[in-house]
């Protein structure tokens, strides 16, 4: 499969939703997707079957506080530079690249290296969504390493990061994004094709093309795009059920960026008498109550959306005033293993509470 020029705006509106309001806002990405795919034509999209067992598979992505990177732009060379340092500490070209999460501009950010290494993107990615830390993807979860590690930053900074421990590699590389200015690209997890096959989120690039293009049909038709955002998530069998939480308008904002992170909550008064809702998020948003009772948990999906085109608006986008609705759809069953939650759900983030899923807090309510 071929991602066109056609496909990108597609694709960073599918990656915005999965972000779960994080993952950097696509915009500045897509630019760079769009100036790359001028020089070197389309991008190859591949299915992880296709991969061979002892491919060099590099996952890359950006670290830091999304509210740093609207205002610090990319160089447009941070990928490129950190891949072939890796290509030298491993010995060998890198035969594929894959985004570490599918959410927001981590969705395209293999895009530009895949143009300028001349390399395929694989179709599948880390955490099928965004989550705020490196060792909240899957491969950690399976026991993979996250090392030899890459991060390069805007102003030319290269560091290579080796450790032992994938918590320790997250504290080392968030201490470096924030002393390089808030946000910096890492390249991280290199692993064999093998690896890959049994440990990846399958199909999440196409999904999220599959989603933004949806949404774009029923806007270009005046038809309803948050049913056809629905049925393109159910149709993808990644993300199975998917509601409306919240239909209103924001009357209170609270956000930091702290210690790499932006960190806050964000209240929404609803329509017609519905009552208010609160959703705390760090980077992602994490937890949707309702006048107290708990809608939605992480790690299922939970989205901000301007209520009229559809848009996602990213945490860092969030203004006192915007009228929007609030989306939430069912993880990837991957990411609700008992194995997984220790890492991702809940009590990883302090909320103090168990997952609970999405289908069961809401009783299988459609949109």
């Amino acid at each position: 499969m071929h991602i066109e020029r056609s496909d990108l705006a597609d694709l960073a509106r599918g990656a915005a939703f999965l972000g779960s309001g994080g993952g950097g806002d696509p915009y500045y990405s897509l630019l760079l997707a769009e100036a790359a795919i001028a020089r070197c034509g389309h991008f190859e999209l591949v299915p992880l079957e296709a991969l061979a067992d002892d491919a060099l598979v590099a996952p890359c992505g950006w670290i830091g506080a999304p509210t740093v990177s609207v205002e610090k732009l990319p160089n447009g060379g941070e990928t490129v530079s950190g891949l072939r340092r890796l290509e030298k500490i491993m010995g060998r070209q890198i035969d594929a690249v894959l985004p570490i999460e599918i959410g927001g501009g981590n969705g395209l950010a293999p895009l530009i290296a895949a143009a300028e290494l001349g390399v395929p993107i694989v179709d599948c990615d880390g955490m099928g969504r965004a989550f705020p830390e490196s060792q909240m993807a899957i491969f950690n979860i399976r026991g993979l390493s996250s090392c030899p590690s890459v991060l390069t930053a805007a102003c030319g900074s290269l560091s290579v990061i080796e450790t032992d421990d994938n918590n320790t590699h997250e504290r080392i590389a968030r201490a470096l994004s924030v002393a390089l200015g808030g946000i910096a690209h890492m390249v991280e997890y290199p692993m064999s094709g093998a690896d890959a096959k049994a440990n990846a989120i399958p199909g999440s690039v196409s999904t999220a093309i599959a989603i933004g293009k949806a949404i774009r049909t029923a806007r270009d038709r005046r038809e309803d795009p948050f049913t056809a955002l629905a049925k393109a998530l159910e149709k993808t069998g990644l993300y199975p059920h998917c509601l409306t939480l919240f239909d209103g308008k924001i009357v209170d904002l609270e956000r930091e960026t702290r210690g790499g992170f932006s960190v806050g909550k964000v209240i929404l008064e609803g329509f017609n008498g519905s009552g208010r809702m609160e959703v705390l998020f760090q980077n992602e948003n994490l937890i949707a109550r309702q006048d107290g009772e708990i809608r939605a948990l992480v790690p299922d999906l939970i989205t901000i959306m301007d209520r009229e085109t559809a848009d996602t608006i990213t945490t860092e986008r969030l203004k006192y005033g915007q009228r929007v609705k609030v989306i939430a759809a069912a993880a990837p069953a991957m990411l609700r293993e008992s194995s997984a939650l220790p890492f991702i759900g809940p009590q990883a983030f302090g909320l103090g509470t168990d997952f609970i899923t999405l289908e069961r807090l809401n009783a299988l309510e459609t949109i």
